[in-house]
């Protein structure tokens, strides 16, 4: 959620956010007003207890005659200071569901939705070939990589299979995703799948797509749809030490979205199905840090989509598309042959200081007060990077080359048909 401190002294900055991200600028002004009716319920209550506590100096001080009546009154004082207290809890509920509903503030993302992103570099150019290219679904089930029927059969519409190859050409990249993390000073960890509901929310994923998420009910526990969210859980309710730079984490894990709304829309093969693998980076950071290790993580997807040899693009997404934790975003979209289009890959958010005043996670400055800490999340590779690795290095006579760095996990330097 976003400063109150920042919102007061800033509300136009705050409300040209949320035109950009395409949402009502005047909940801004309705958070204002919640705020400043919960900083008269505060003072209303304390002036209520300083004379409360006034009186009980009074009483202690009265003669016994007098006591009686002093009693009948501290009474009904402490009826209104309990009321006062009541209002004010209420203030302060109304303040945070206010809060709530505001996405963080914009930086520098451009205005509108979901096409109205920026193209900032190609890297690489998209293949010509001299025969038909093959889909990766007709590749994948023809070289024994894919098997979608019986993921089908097993699990329902959008669940697969990775067999043989395939299962190796995932976690060689993603091994190799977690080593490159590694060697750049990041903690691997393998974290958990399901999540509490403070955890979930505190990350902004319960608002308006959260008819993307599983939910236990006889649990009361979330499946993640990134490991993100445990990462950004890790710290919760608690003060870090940011003194020697940015603490950084890897998460490899199987993530779960339910693609509520998209069917007949990428339904083919594994662009968008129900269950991936997938290892993201996590940053806490000093706010003033947060801009130079987005750029770094954007920096790190560079140098793995290289590793897989794929072309791509990298695009400034608009503010109407960000998250809600998100003040900008950067996409990596590669190229897929048989669709004459780029696809996303990776995503890298800058969330600022959203998700951990959410969270409670804090650090200390150089004066030792406790501050809210920035937090930041990038992809490093997850299971459909497998579309544009078979798509773009596909042969004429149904093969595909490995690319060089995976070719140590999978064993091979061709995949050919059975």
């Amino acid at each position: 959620m976003i400063d109150l401190k920042f919102l007061r002294d800033n509300p136009d900055v705050v409300r040209a956010s949320q035109v950009t991200r395409g949402d009502d600028p005047a909940l801004v002004d309705a958070l204002l007003e919640a705020d400043e009716a919960r900083r008269q319920a505060i003072k209303a209550a304390d002036e209520l207890r300083a004379e409360q506590k006034a009186f009980g100096k009074k009483i202690g001080q009265a003669s016994p005659e007098e006591r009686p009546a002093l009693l009948e009154g501290s009474n009904e004082l402490k009826e209104r200071v309990k009321a006062a207290e009541e209002a004010q809890k209420a203030a302060e509920e109304r303040v945070q569901a206010a809060q709530m509903r505001l996405g963080n503030v914009v930086e520098g993302a451009p205005a509108g939705g979901e096409d109205d992103y920026v193209v900032l570099e190609h890297v690489g150019q998209p293949r010509e070939f001299d025969f038909e290219p093959k889909d990766h679904l007709d590749l994948g089930e023809s070289l024994g990589l894919i098997d979608m029927k019986r993921g089908t059969k097993v699990s329902g519409s959008r669940f697969y299979y990775l067999t043989g190859d395939g299962a190796l050409l995932q976690l060689g990249m993603l091994t190799l995703a977690a080593q490159k993390a590694r060697d750049a000073g990041f903690q691997v960890m393998i974290p958990p799948v399901l999540v509490r509901p403070e955890i979930m929310n505190g990350t902004g994923f319960l608002g308006e797509h959260s008819d993307e998420i599983y939910y236990l009910e006889r649990d009361d526990l979330y499946l993640v749809g990134t490991s993100e969210v445990a990462l950004a859980g890790y710290h919760a309710d608690e003060i870090i030490d940011l003194s020697r730079g940015p603490v950084k984490y890897a998460g490899w894990s199987s993530c779960f979205r339910r693609e509520a709304g998209s069917y007949g829309k990428d339904t083919r093969g594994i662009l968008r199905v129900h269950q991936f693998d997938k290892l993201e980076m996590f940053v806490y950071c000093k706010p003033e840090e947060a801009a130079a290790q987005h750029q770094a993580l954007l920096n790190m997807e560079r140098e793995m989509l290289s590793a897989v040899e794929v072309p791509y693009r990298i695009i400034d997404v608009a503010g109407g598309d960000l998250g809600s934790s998100a003040a900008r975003k950067f996409d990596t979209e590669a190229w897929v042959p048989t669709q004459r289009t780029y696809r996303e890959l990776t995503s890298t958010s800058n969330c600022t200081t959203f998700q951990a005043r959410r969270l409670s996670t804090r650090y200390r400055d150089e004066n030792g007060k406790p501050q809210v800490a920035a937090t930041l999340n990038g992809t490093l590779a997850t299971t459909r990077w497998l579309v544009a690795i078979l798509e773009n290095n596909q042969r004429a006579d149904g093969s595909v080359v490995v690319p060089e760095a995976l070719r140590p996990f999978v064993g091979k330097e061709i995949l050919e048909p059975r």
